[in-house]
């Protein structure tokens, strides 16, 4: 089976659906940032996502590849998350 890679759409909805969003979900682009900048996006929320995308993508995440660094914007979650899936 090939991988796809995974779009900025796919995880805006994991990110809309683990913060409860709503609407604000959508509006997030590559360069919007999220650590410092959405307040529901904290350090149990953090895990929840981590939680989310493992479960969406067939994806496993080591606790030394979890940095400030990947969830400092939506664009390095879609390139770690990528990473990730293409292995």
């Amino acid at each position: 089976m090939e991988s796809e890679l995974i779009s900025l759409k796919q995880v805006n909805e994991v990110l809309t659906e683990v913060l409860q969003l709503g609407e604000r979900g959508s509006e997030f682009e590559l360069s919007s940032p999220l650590l410092g900048a959405v307040p529901e996006f904290d350090s149990m929320a953090v895990v929840a996502v981590i939680t989310a995308l493992e479960d969406n993508y067939g994806i496993t995440v080591d606790d030394d590849e979890i940095t400030a660094e990947v969830f400092e914007t939506v664009g390095n979650i879609v390139e770690f998350v990528n990473s990730k899936v293409l292995g």
